[in-house]
């Protein structure tokens, strides 16, 4: 016998009709995480650092750099480990060989080439010279293999000043890659739009990589672009509004991510020079609303950087080296998964940060993991959303070399494709 209800037919498709709007207003704004790696760091180098070598060269450097650093002022894991407080001898070790070895083989997975702040202002000429350059060097290391998984330029902002140079530099960039690629552009390509103020600017970028798809035969959204988040205009608007939750909206589907702008923005809230830093408490509201706004887009979240230099003596060194390491550590707790590093000397404490964070947790997110999916319960009962939290976890320590793909099955019992499934990858 068939269980009684009570809401009719009309009722129940009335309801459907109703949300119809609502149901496709979320899929679309709330399209969850790209399923793709996320590099653990953004590496700016100024434009000019290329005139006389190629990508792949830089990039090398920066790691022989790193690891001469660490050879002189931490020869081994106990020496590491003590510079960063870890007392587990035997992860010390492992972080020691895995940052070493990540040194070597990629010591950076993203590279900014800089035409903004770290450029600054050139006669045109010179500016487009090293445009077409950077296009240049890029598409031969993106063909050589020497180039870096995600590589890309910062270009001038949107302000009336500078819009036009910009812009320029941009279509110089752009235009040139794609020639030298033969009509198509490299995968890990990155573009970066500093000092967004108003989501009209943009919009404008928006407007900008639609007209050179459209102009190339590019697939629509083909291109995609970072916002950083440096003006206290970008987190509150005149109207009281979270302006990057507009700015996110006006990209359009082409916003990756969003970046922190440590000094500028904390600049724009009047704070002291000596006291700007990433865990200032302007820091942390704007990267809370950042975060919110964000959430379930697909933008991704960048953390800003520290100017404290690992330069000079030993002792001067460390005190910096435990710095970095710190504020790392205090980024990824916060699930600010990527951060800037300024110099070659942030590299081994960057890496021995990320590394620990996912080695520590490894058998607790695999046990829980594996018990979700045998369902068999333990000291914590997970749900689905936890379960596509804990997956992202084992898979965001396997693409930056935290962590193996084998012990990563023997500890979860599941493979990469399986983690990628709970992802919602």
């Amino acid at each position: 016998m068939a269980a009684r209800t009570t809401f009719s037919s009309t009722l129940r498709e009335g309801i459907e009709a109703d949300l119809a709007g609502v149901d496709a207003d979320l899929a679309a704004r709330y399209p969850g995480d790209p399923g793709t790696r996320q590099p653990v760091h953004t590496v700016y180098v100024p434009a000019d650092a290329l005139a006389e070598r190629g990508v792949g060269e830089l990039v090398s450097d920066w790691g022989r750099q790193a690891l001469d650093l660490l050879d002189r002022h931490a020869p081994d894991a106990a020496a590491l480990a003590a510079v960063v407080g870890q007392s587990d001898a035997g992860l010390a070790a492992d972080v020691h060989d895995r940052v070493r070895a990540k040194l070597e083989r990629e010591p950076v997975e993203d590279l900014r080439i800089d035409f903004e702040d770290g450029y600054g202002p050139r006669p045109d000429a010179e500016e487009d010279a090293a445009a077409e350059r950077a296009a240049r060097l890029v598409a031969e290391a993106v063909a050589d293999g020497s180039a870096p998984p995600f590589v890309g330029i910062r270009m001038k902002c949107m302000e009336p000043a500078v819009r036009a140079r910009g812009i320029r530099t941009l279509d110089l960039f752009l235009t040139g890659l794609l020639d030298a690629g033969n009509g198509t552009l490299p995968e890990g390509l990155v573009l970066t739009l500093p000092k967004v103020t108003y989501a009209e600017q943009v919009a404008a970028m928006a407007r900008l990589l639609t007209g050179f798809e459209e102009a190339n035969g590019l697939a629509a959204g083909r291109l995609g672009f970072e916002i950083q988040i440096e003006t206290t205009q970008a987190i509150l608007g005149a109207d009281g509004r979270a302006t990057v939750a507009r700015m996110i909206e006006a990209a359009a589907g082409r916003a990756t991510s969003l970046h922190y702008g440590t000094f500028d923005y904390s600049a724009s809230c009047g704070v002291s020079a000596a006291y700007q830093s990433m865990e200032h408490p302007v820091a942390d509201h704007a990267k809370a609303v950042m975060q919110v706004a964000a959430a379930g887009t697909g933008v991704r979240l960048s953390d800003g950087s520290t100017n404290v230099i690992p330069t000079g003596p030993t002792e001067q060194v460390h005190a910096a080296w435990q710095l970095h390491h710190r504020l790392v550590r205090r980024s990824l707790e916060r699930a600010y998964y990527q951060g800037w590093d300024m110099h070659p000397g942030h590299l081994p404490t960057r890496y021995a940060a990320v590394y620990s964070f996912y080695r520590e947790g490894l058998d607790a997110a695999a046990a829980r993991l594996a018990a979700y999916v045998a369902r068999a319960g333990g000291d914590v009962m997970d749900e689905p959303a936890t379960a596509k939290a804990l997956s992202g976890y084992l898979l965001r320590g396997l693409d930056c070399g935290a962590v193996d793909a084998a012990e990563v099955e023997k500890a979860s019992g599941l493979d990469r494709r399986a983690l990628d499934t709970l992802a919602g990858r």
